[in-house]
């Protein structure tokens, strides 16, 4: 199992600086390399302080400048914000410039409060048909000449300019329900999975789904890969992680905001909603929060990855940016460098000897 970070560009409040936001992005990302992590994923977002995405390759250009081997990817370009040939371009551009580290996540989309704002207010839901038109489009796009009769695009004869550096720039899709995985392992693309804060019971689902679609699939081409993210904090007492759940707890207000629509946005800053009101509630329970997710003790955080290491997780993603404090994040992200990262590097090194 390897592991990959999401890095999450967020201002709590109007006092913090966006280019403290910017640094401290690009610490997390050379702590990252420096600790042998995989991949460094960025997402999109716009109109939002607390999940600044709104150019996400300019992000991974600056991160390209300051790091010199980790792959870079989007986690994940949300399709119907986009024309499939100025994604293709965008895409293909920081491919060059990167030296070919690009690693491509797209999705469908989350918040209802963007598609109001991005998309002329279709509900998020249909994202899904953009994601399936796009897709191939930036594939045939990047191969040569293509004109497109869509339902969401169409355009004439047209091609990428300029192309990838790589052959083949690996494809990520962010997949919850059966039918985007089938979609996806039937076209060999690499699945990102998100159990939110429910319990690993979820991330089995996702993981059968995977592959029960990968078993019905026609694909011959090189096995898909399947990735996981969940909420990570190490720490080295045994109630540390009490402060990645009172984080937790204050961001996910306005995570529901966002999904559901249900606050108000003031100059940017999303406000709490009370999550108490919510059906869903007990997923934000202290307790539940420390038992469904990657937090604790070094070793407590080990003993919580080995599960998902026999699920059959390729690629563990490490999730970051949740409220806590930039120091906060920096030691426990260098916590888990040190002490979490060898142990898997070290099974995976044994196994390759044995075979």
């Amino acid at each position: 199992m390897k592991f990959s970070i999401t890095l999450t560009l967020e201002r709590p409040n109007a006092s913090t600086s966006m280019a403290d936001v910017i640094a401290h992005t690009i610490d997390m990302a050379q702590i990252a390399e420096e600790g042998g992590f995989e991949i460094v994923w960025v997402g999109e977002h716009h109109t939002i302080e607390a999940n600044i995405g709104s150019a996400p390759f300019l992000i991974l250009s600056e991160i390209a400048k300051n790091t010199s081997h980790v792959r870079l990817g989007t986690a994940c370009i949300v399709a119907p914000y986009w024309n499939p040939i100025r994604l293709a371009g965008e895409a293909a551009f920081f491919d060059l410039i990167s030296n070919g580290r690009l690693e491509l996540g797209i999705g469908r989309g989350a918040y209802q409060y963007e598609f109001d704002r991005m998309a002329q207010g279709i509900p998020q839901k249909v994202g899904g048909e953009h994601l399936r038109e796009i897709v191939p489009v930036l594939e045939a796009l990047w191969a040569g000449d293509y004109a497109h009769e869509g339902k969401h695009w169409s355009f004439p004869v047209a091609t990428s300019v300029p192309k990838p550096l790589q052959s083949q720039v690996p494809i990520w899709i962010a997949a919850r329900d059966a039918d985007t995985y089938r979609w996806a392992l039937e076209r060999g693309y690499g699945v990102h999975s998100w159990a939110i804060t429910r319990p690993f019971s979820e991330v089995l689902t996702y993981r059968q789904r995977f592959d029960d679609a990968l078993a019905e699939s026609q694909w011959a081409g090189p096995r898909p890969r399947f990735m996981t993210m969940r909420h990570t904090y190490v720490n080295e007492t045994s109630d540390g992680w009490r402060k990645a759940t009172d984080a937790l707890i204050r961001k996910n207000g306005q995570f529901e905001n966002l999904f559901l629509n249900r606050g108000g946005v003031t100059n940017g800053f999303p406000d709490n909603i009370d999550l108490n009101a919510l059906q869903h509630s007990n997923e934000y329970s202290p307790e539940m929060l420390r038992e469904n997710l990657i937090l604790g003790t070094p070793d407590e955080v080990i003993g919580k990855l080995r599960q998902y290491e026999e699920a059959g997780v390729d690629n563990f993603c490490y999730f970051t940016g949740y409220g806590l404090s930039p120091a906060d994040e920096k030691r426990s992200l260098t916590l888990f460098a040190k002490e979490v990262v060898p142990v898997f590097a070290e099974k995976s090194s044994l196994k390759k000897a044995a075979g």
